[in-house]
C-alpha cells in the first residue's frame, strides 16, 4: 500500500522534468501540515485529522487534471473540506478535544481558552477564515481561491470577523 509519504519521497526522488512538477512536489510537503491542521481544526480528533489529510492527499496525486488549472492549493483545501464533511456526515460530531495543550502559563491558558470560545461563537464561515488567515498563514489570495471570494470580499470579511471577535472578547 502507498502513503502519501512514500508518493512525496518517490516524487523529489524522481521529480518531473518540468520545473512546474519539481516545485509542486516541494510544495505538496509543504502544504501537508497545513491540510492536517485545518481538518484538525473541523475535526477536533488528532488520529481522525491524519486519516482525512491522507486521504485527501491520496486523491490530489490520483487526479492530474488540476495540474494545468493553476489552482493547485484551491483543489487541495476543496478535498480536505469534502473529506471533512463526509466524515460528519457519517459520525456523530466529536466534543472538546481529549488532550490540553502543553502546560503553560496559567494567563496565557486563560487567554486562548477565552479566544477558543470566542472563534467558536462565531458562524463556521468566519471559523474557517480566521483558521486559514492566522493559522495556516495564508495570503488573501489563496483564501479567495479556496472560498470562492474575491481578494477584496476576503479582507473585508475578514475585518468584520475581527471586530465581532473583540466585541465578543469585550
Amino acid at each position: 500500500t502507498n502513503t502519501v509519504a512514500d508518493t512525496l519521497y518517490f516524487m523529489n526522488e524522481n521529480p518531473q522534468q518540468t520545473e512546474k512538477g519539481v516545485s509542486m512536489s516541494a510544495d505538496l510537503e509543504e502544504q501537508y501540515n497545513k491540510i492536517y491542521r485545518y481538518c484538525y481544526m473541523k475535526l477536533g480528533h488528532r488520529q481522525t485529522a491524519e486519516d482525512l489529510t491522507q486521504e485527501t492527499f491520496l486523491r490530489f496525486l490520483a487526479d492530474r487534471r488540476y495540474q494545468d488549472m493553476g489552482r493547485e492549493l484551491a483543489y487541495l483545501y476543496t478535498i480536505a473540506r469534502n473529506q471533512c464533511i463526509d466524515y460528519y456526515r457519517k459520525q456523530k460530531p466529536l466534543a472538546l478535544p481529549d488532550e490540553l495543550p502543553e502546560v503553560q502559563e496559567e494567563d496565557e491558558l486563560l487567554i486562548s481558552f477565552a479566544l477558543q470560545e470566542a472563534v467558536k461563537q462565531l458562524p463556521l464561515e468566519e471559523q474557517e477564515l480566521i483558521f486559514l488567515k492566522y493559522v495556516n498563514e495564508l495570503s488573501a489570495t489563496e483564501i479567495g481561491q479556496i472560498l470562492g471570494w474575491s481578494r477584496f470580499a476576503v479582507y473585508r470579511r475578514l475585518k468584520g470577523c475581527l471586530k465581532r471577535l473583540k466585541q465578543l472578547l469585550g
